[in-house]
């Protein structure tokens, strides 16, 4: 392993630990396990710029990819999901903290999902993003749903933000938090959502409080994939928080997207002192790092010529429960390169 490679995981639990979120916890009615429909509803919340009002909390939710799936693992919601979409990509399920939620909840598919697959899972609510399953090219959409009767919700970092497909209305730790606040509406479990907010926050300060800070801040660029132009992160996507928290200064800050692409010219002439590669698909991160260290064009950079580069999980840096924890991991990291 890489010496700048820094599990999250440790982290992760022992924040979760403190929420008891994803374990059976006390309901508003006094009970044990999830909250009942009752006097809660109807309830209306704001989704990508949507009023949407709910009868009752959803019993049937279908997931797509892994962020969008821990989100409702984390608030303790698996008993309402008929399943989860996710490619077998996504790291080692069997170490994260939901480990029983996933065994107890149906893998529907590893490819993508589709409007057959939520017809025949009886789903009366589909999570997913612009992106993150909902793509009018393959034709499947929140509208396409609508006409044959199933809900849908859109992950707040896939919000598109009226300049064409560009995606991204809010800071990526506030659209984390959104989320969970309109989840916990919407499944009448609000008190476990602010309870997990507010571990969150108290994580992430804690983690800024330790971050290095003014000159001491190196400039980071997320590399994703890509040869020929690579995919990266701009304002709006989980790594903008994460590296910006950490004590990092991220290079494409004045992309108004969430995940784009740019020109290598670009990362060239901001001079990156540190990459973070995002670890999933079928090229390894080992893969991706050599592919780095030996494209001519990124010979001069700094942080290839330093071997400063950081590996972190893909559901560490998209939306997900995960994120405060990475902010924590890579602030580590970002001290340990001042000594």
């Amino acid at each position: 392993m890489h010496p700048l490679v820094r599990p999250a995981a440790l982290a992760l639990a022992a924040a979760l630990a403190l929420t008891g979120c994803g374990a059976e916890v006390t309901s508003r009615d006094g009970g044990e396990g999830p909250a009942k429909a009752g006097g809660h509803y109807p309830v209306t919340i704001d989704n990508c710029g949507e009023k949407k009002t709910y009868a009752a909390a959803p019993k049937r939710v279908v997931t797509n990819d892994v962020g969008i799936t821990e989100l409702m693992f984390a608030l303790g919601l698996e008993d309402r999901m008929a399943g989860y979409v996710m490619p077998d990509d996504k790291g080692d399920l069997d170490s994260v903290p939901w480990r029983d939620a996933y065994r107890k909840t149906t893998w529907l598919s590893k490819k993508t999902i589709n409007k057959e697959l939520v017809l025949d899972a009886r789903a009366d609510l589909v999570f997913a993003g612009w992106n993150y399953g909902f793509n009018e090219g393959e034709g499947f959409t929140p509208a396409e749903l609508e006409r044959v009767g199933i809900g849908s919700y859109l992950l707040t970092e896939s919000c598109r933000n009226g300049r064409e497909k560009a995606r991204g209305v809010m800071p990526p730790l506030e659209a984390l938090y959104t989320d969970l606040r309109n989840l916990g509406k919407i499944f009448d479990v609000e008190d476990r959502a602010d309870a997990l907010i507010a571990t969150f926050r108290k994580q992430v300060a804690e983690a800024r409080a330790k971050a290095p800070k003014g000159a001491d801040r190196p400039r980071v660029f997320l590399y994703d994939d890509g040869r020929d132009k690579p995919l990266t992160s701009g304002a709006y996507a989980g790594p903008h928080d994460i590296i910006t928290k950490a004590g990092g200064d991220h290079i494409m800050k004045d992309l108004k997207d969430s995940w784009t692409t740019v020109g290598w010219e670009t990362v060239v002439e901001r001079d990156p002192e540190v990459v973070v590669i995002n670890d999933y698909g079928d090229t390894s991160a080992e893969e991706k790092r050599k592919f780095l260290k030996s494209y001519p064009p990124l010979a001069g950079v700094s942080a290839i010529k330093n071997d400063r580069i950081v590996v972190l999980d893909y559901a560490e840096l998209v939306e997900s429960p995960r994120n405060p924890a990475a902010i924590a991991s890579l602030a580590a990291d970002l001290r340990n390169l001042n000594r």
